[in-house]
């Protein structure tokens, strides 16, 4: 029986999309949803109109779809915990430099030794932590392929601009910055406030003409919202008629994966991959069409949990901590989580948060056992792992297809993995080589492609030069090039057009 019934508004996709950034930013999910309401309460209080009030309520539900643009350089750079560092900035973000500075000291290194915290305060103040132009790349991106329109992509490229001129990532002042940023900004930021406890009038007052447009400042002031739980129905019901729906699923949900793999430089292009594998190991196992269409759905956003675990667990080169195993057998839950609130979308939530679901009931997170687990899960645990070990991790180098298949067999063999799902995995990897293209997307010459592969990875232009032969020099002149063709401006942007592309595999 085939899961998915229904067509799936376009405000429930969002709406999903805004839980997984709560995780993805350090937030408690729930935020995105209050905002949201908050702000569109506000342009209706401003007098905005219906297609308006509509870009708000997209705007604010996807306005931090970069979040993973940079998590994994975030993390370097701030000791492992980029959440902690970006849930501690949130509050302080539009407001006076002093407090943001002394909040940017405070938080940098936090839980590391005396000394490494010293000297991560000094790399930060050279080097700022946390791209938000590539934020902004990025979630212009994703919104373009998820079908938006020109308004809200044109905002979500300037998400963090401010009303005096010194916000990111082109200086917008006044008028010029996107009426929606304006009134998600002054949303957002009343109720991050609100679940602190702290004076929001009083804040909102001082950040008036500076930060904030003072026009939505006064719409709040005489809004005097009270704070609530937002419901999921009521999210629903502010978006102004007639109701959008999605067209196209699938390319939705490739942009669900994009976003999660774009989380660690050793996952991009993971989730597709393990989709195909997983829709010809579906053809393999004689499941019907509909099924096989409904797994590569839920491989395709089986990770998305991932993002509300910090960079720093998924890209340690060593043995993970007690407490760091902990994280990771959270984000399969996280998963289920972020998908079941819709209706479209929870059952296969369900199938996706199996993935780590083990026979004999010793995988995670419901610690499952065979007579729970059907032919679907069985295959997408398999197909997850086969793809999992022929990449190459932080903590090792790429298995061979021939290796990876011994491990699958072992695991079936003590009785974790399903014999048939293995054999069936096994079988659709060793057909699934790719017809070579006759040309590049964007015009790319085939040593372009090369770097950018590399890029997209997390190389760097040495790095990139050394794999190559060529001098950083010459490098340097690839990325311009590239970047030039693509139309991107940050390694973010190339990275998501790599993945896009399916360049990384």
């Amino acid at each position: 029986m085939a899961l998915l019934s229904g067509r799936l508004r376009l405000a429930e996709l969002l709406a999903s999309l805004s839980l997984a950034t709560d995780v993805g930013t350090g937030q408690a999910m729930g935020h995105g949803l209050r905002t949201c309401l908050l702000a569109t309460a506000l342009a209706r209080e401003m007098g905005c109109g219906p297609d308006r009030v509509r870009s708000v309520h997209q705007v604010t539900l996807l306005r931090f779809l970069g979040c993973t643009a940079d998590a994994p350089e975030s993390a370097r750079g701030v000791g492992g915990d980029e959440l902690s560092f970006n849930s501690a900035m949130s509050p302080v973000l539009f407001g006076d430099r002093g407090t943001m500075l002394r909040t940017y000291l405070r938080t940098v290194g936090a839980g590391q030794s005396p000394g490494r915290r010293v000297r991560l305060r000094a790399a930060a103040l050279l080097h700022d932590v946390g791209d938000l132009a590539a934020h902004c790349e990025v979630a212009g991106m994703l919104a373009h392929r998820l079908g938006m329109s020109e308004e809200v992509v044109h905002a979500l490229g300037h998400a963090y601009e401010r009303w005096d001129g010194t916000g990111s990532p082109s200086r917008l002042a006044g008028e010029d910055v996107p009426l929606e940023i304006r009134i998600s900004a002054v949303a957002r930021d009343a109720d991050l406030l609100i679940q602190q406890g702290g004076p929001v009038a009083e804040l909102l007052a001082k950040r008036r003409g500076r930060a904030y447009d003072p026009r939505v400042v006064d719409a709040y002031g005489r809004l005097a919202p009270a704070h609530q739980e937002a419901e999921w129905d009521e999210v629903m019901e502010a978006e102004p008629e007639p109701v959008a729906y999605v067209d196209e699923l699938d390319r939705a949900l490739g942009v669900m994966a994009d976003f999660v793999d774009l989380k660690s430089h050793w996952t991009r292009g993971h989730s597709p991959r393990v989709a195909d594998l997983v829709e010809s190991a579906a053809r393999a196992a004689g499941v019907t069409e509909a099924e096989g269409k409904d797994l590569k759905r839920a491989a395709l956003v089986h990770d998305i949990g991932r993002v509300g675990v910090e960079s720093g667990v998924w890209d340690k080169r060593g043995p993970l901590s007690t407490v760091e195993w902990e994280k990771v057998r959270l984000h399969p839950y996280l998963t289920h989580r972020i998908l079941s609130r819709c209706q479209v979308l929870a059952p296969i939530g369900d199938l996706a948060s199996s993935h780590h679901e083990r026979l004999d009931g010793s995988g995670y997170h419901r610690q499952l056992s065979a007579e729970h687990l059907a032919i679907g899960a069985r295959l997408l645990a398999a197909s997850d792992a086969l793809i999992a070990l022929t990449s190459q991790r932080p903590h090792r180098e790429a298995l061979t297809l021939e290796d990876a298949g011994h491990v699958l067999e072992e695991e079936a063999s003590a009785g974790r993995l399903d014999h048939h799902a293995v054999a069936c995995v096994i079988t659709a990897a060793r057909g699934g080589d790719q017809p070579p293209r006759s040309s590049n997307p964007g015009g790319l010459t085939d040593r372009e492609v090369e770097v950018l592969r590399l890029l997209a990875t997390g190389h760097t232009n040495r790095r990139v030069g050394e794999t190559l032969f060529i001098s950083p020099k010459t490098v340097g002149r690839h990325v311009e090039n590239i970047y030039a063709k693509i139309g991107v401006s940050t390694r973010a942007g190339a990275a998501v057009y790599a993945m896009e592309n399916r360049f990384l595999g």
